[in-house]
């Protein structure tokens, strides 16, 4: 027997969590912290954290857009 779904949730409950963590910290917390801090050594150039998030946006934008378009098309063919 595979995986189960719980623990799967679970991981990915983990990770969305360390995700959200780090992101908070990286776009709230250090701005406010002096930049030769050890601590910004774990993090990237503040342009990266609105570039990130708005290519995600632009790519999952996309797909959507490429799925509903798909999906018309082919509803059309079967009529």
């Amino acid at each position: 027997m595979g995986v189960s779904d719980k623990f799967i949730g679970f991981v990915m409950l983990l990770f969305s969590i360390f995700v959200f963590a780090y992101y908070t910290m990286w776009v709230i917390v250090t701005p406010f912290i002096v930049s030769d801090h050890w601590i910004q050594q774990y993090f990237l150039p503040r342009e990266y954290g609105i570039i990130i998030p708005l290519v995600l946006v632009v790519v999952g934008i996309t797909a959507i857009g490429t799925f509903l378009g798909l999906v018309m098309i082919k509803s059309k063919k079967n009529k």
